[in-house]
């Protein structure tokens, strides 16, 4: 059953809030839509790039019926006290996680993922954390946000690697979607994130490549005085 109908099937609808991420795909506000509510976007831990605890707490108000927690790029959210600020709410729980993949391929996902945060230098990789599976693998390059980020990605496309920006455009940002609201953690890390490749299929030579590529302009680029 997809989250809309599950808010519906929860009685969640016209009139009331569901917090939601902004950082992420547009579906899970889409589906809030769908319900008849309104989303709400909460911040993010920086770590996680899942709900940051305190944020949804903080998004909480009268009308808010449930929270939509989303699992992102393979690292769990931190579910207990969320869990936790349901109960005292009486608010609905849910839990959008991703595809999962068979457990050898997550188990060389994560040895490749090992690899990577041995040999990248000059860009911040993932916190890990117990149960990452490495859907994707999501450093943080350093230096003015976007335009070094965006700056950075050519460059190692210019190499041929395969690399990705995550999130675009945070949700809020969104047509239909727009809202006024503070989300420092969100904007920051759609600026400055960006996906490595860490697919199962890659051999070692593809992955050194990848850390050649990356190191040879990693720690270039400084933040701005």
């Amino acid at each position: 059953m997809g989250t809309a109908a599950l808010l519906r099937a929860a009685g969640v609808g016209v009139g009331d809030e569901v917090v939601v991420p902004a950082f992420g795909n547009v579906e899970v506000a889409e589906a809030v839509a769908m319900a008849g509510a309104l989303p709400v976007f909460a911040d993010i831990d920086p770590a996680t790039y899942c709900l940051e605890p305190a944020a949804v707490k903080g998004a909480v108000t009268a009308r808010t019926a449930a929270i939509v927690v989303v699992h992102r790029f393979g690292r769990p959210a931190d579910i207990g006290p969320l869990h936790a600020l349901g109960r005292r709410h009486g608010l609905l729980v849910l839990e959008h996680g991703e595809t999962e993949a068979p457990y050898d391929e997550i188990a060389q996902r994560r040895e490749r993922a090992a690899f990577l945060d041995t040999k990248l230098r000059g860009v911040r990789t993932p916190a890990g954390g117990v149960g990452h599976t490495y859907q994707q693998y999501v450093v943080r390059v350093p230096g003015n946000g976007r335009p070094d980020r965006d700056a950075f990605a050519r460059a190692v496309r210019a190499k041929g690697i395969d690399c990705g920006i995550p999130v675009k455009t945070p949700v809020h940002r969104l047509p239909g979607f727009r809202r006024c609201v503070s989300l420092p953690e969100t904007e920051r890390a759609a600026d400055e994130t960006l996906a490595l490749p860490v697919e199962a299929t890659l051999t070692k030579r593809e992955m050194q490549r990848i850390v050649s590529a990356c190191n040879a302009l990693g720690g270039l680029l400084a933040p701005a005085l």
